[in-house]
């Protein structure tokens, strides 16, 4: 019904829309199809499904006392390894960076083909096609499942429905199973898993993420990128009309007609467009859409009803590229005998590109250059500063040393910014370097220590003066240092 017919039916029922507020779902089991994104989507389905599932069992030597896994998110000991990046956790800043880079990369993809990163990386997207190809494998296609529901017998088509789900099930549960692998140590946690003696929240892990696994790409397929994944309703508004999209060129396919009919018009003279109405592109659609009918909400941009409908083209003689990668403004301007446009560099494309490249340049940057040792610091606030019986004047500070190296390090403590500034480490240090405090930090750990920095110079009225703390590896030679402030009276 379109929108005329709706404004019609509106106004002869007085102006009141009794429609239902949602359509009832339809079920929906898309043919297989064969050609070029069909093959990219298996070629990027097995890839990433790869990683995902092998990644966590690749090794990297980070030497003594450090995980040998190369991907690990180690939430005991706050940290999250990446080959050979370590991050920890006063380094979130680092994932803020991706997310930003993730969000950015999603915005170009957007702004050079929509809805790239749904059609063909998105997991629910990855995982449904998965399931459908298992399905397609144990009950045959939807011609094959309605014959059958015609001729097989009641204990086949029941054991056919058992074998898929068990396979469903069995998908889910390595699924689940692989996700926990990233945070312990997958060689042992398998064998745990396997003897029953892993903890208690990895088997519930492991069941919640079977669950939702099987559910959402086993039963609500299409409905997650319908109605619960937000980026359809957001990328509406990062399209723009130079953006490629799976696009119905109806200049070239209306008026559509079967391919008997389209001929005896052509045989008359009379238009007829190259579209033969076999709906082979809603047959293959994950979602059920005609495509024919303009861009839609649950189009995913996948590329699918492409190769279906290219498949019908060459069958009955006529060019390949009826649905095709393309703008609607291109559509437009073939109709008025004007040569198509592409703009792949345009300002927002440029922009996005910029933006990805500067804060990877940053994150880079910051990684090379980062040390392997950091301090900060913290003053107390009540009393800010004390007094002593001497006339001098005495600040307290928290220090905490970070020491990121798989191997015990030793830092000698020094300040500056205090006149004749007198440095005490509470508890008393027996080990001084050229007169300055020496502390040891354990591999891949932290020390807190309490220092007092005193001096007996003369200081200004409400004196606030620049402080900092500078540490040094006494065999490195590595330093880092912390500013505050020394307050006086």
């Amino acid at each position: 019904m379109n929108v005329a017919t709706k404004v019609q039916k509106l106004e002869a029922d007085g102006g009141v829309d009794d429609a239902p507020l949602y359509e009832a779902r339809r079920k929906i089991y898309p043919i297989a199809v064969h050609g070029t994104f069909r093959r990219i989507k298996w070629a990027l389905l097995v890839i990433t499904l790869g990683i995902y599932y092998l990644l966590p069992f690749v090794r990297w030597d980070r030497g003594p006392n450090a995980p040998s896994q190369a991907v690990l998110v180690d939430l005991a000991n706050g940290r999250f390894y990446f080959f050979f990046i370590e991050i920890w956790p006063q380094e979130i800043y680092y994932v803020t960076g991706l997310l930003i880079l993730a969000a950015l990369v999603l915005f170009l993809m957007n702004a050079v083909a929509g809805r790239l990163w749904c059609g063909y990386l998105c997991p629910q997207t990855v995982w449904t096609d998965l399931f459908q190809a298992i399905e397609r494998m144990v009950e045959g296609d939807p011609r094959e499942r309605r014959e059958k529901q015609k001729n097989a017998s009641k204990a086949q088509r029941a054991f056919e429905a058992a074998s898929k789900h068990f396979l469903w099930l069995m998908v889910a549960w390595w699924t689940g199973g692989a996700w926990v692998l990233y945070f312990a140590d997958a060689p042992t946690l398998v064998w745990q898993l396997f003897t029953g003696t892993a903890p208690l929240v990895a088997y519930a892990w492991i069941g919640i993420l079977t669950f939702t696994t099987y559910v959402l790409a086993g039963h609500m397929r299409e409905q997650v990128c319908t109605y619960m994944c937000p980026w359809p309703r957001i990328q509406a508004a990062l399209t723009d009309e130079y953006a490629f999209n799976v696009t119905y060129r109806y200049d070239r396919g209306e008026p559509r007609n079967s391919f008997k009919k389209a001929e005896a018009l052509k045989l008359q003279g009379l238009p007829a467009g190259d579209c033969v109405d076999c709906r082979q592109c809603v047959a293959a659609c994950p979602t059920g859409v005609d495509i024919r009918l303009g861009s839609q909400l649950d189009c995913i941009q996948c590329g699918l009803c492409i190769d279906a409908c290219d498949t019908v083209m060459k069958k009955v003689g006529r060019p390949a590229g009826l649905i095709a990668y393309d703008t609607e403004m291109n559509v437009q301007r073939r109709q008025k005998g004007l040569p198509p446009v592409r703009k792949l560099f345009r300002a927002r494309t440029v922009l996005y590109t910029a933006l990805i490249a500067v804060v990877g340049g940053i994150m880079v940057a910051a990684l090379a250059t980062r040390g392997s040792e950091g301090v900060s610091v913290i003053h107390d606030r009540n009393p800010l500063f004390v007094q002593l019986s001497d006339g001098s004047i005495r600040n307290a500070y928290t220090l905490r040393i970070v020491n990121k190296q798989p191997m015990p390090r030793r830092f000698a403590i020094s300040v500056e910014g205090v006149p004749e500034a007198r440095l005490e480490i509470a508890g008393g240090i027996a080990e001084t370097e050229n007169g300055q405090p020496v502390v040891e930090v354990g591999p891949d750990q932290t020390y807190e220590l309490r220092a007092l920095v005193s001096t007996h110079a003369r200081l200004p009225a409400n004196a606030s003066l620049d402080v900092t703390f500078h540490i040094a590896d006494v065999a490195g030679g590595e330093t880092s240092s912390a500013p505050d402030h020394f307050k006086g009276p």
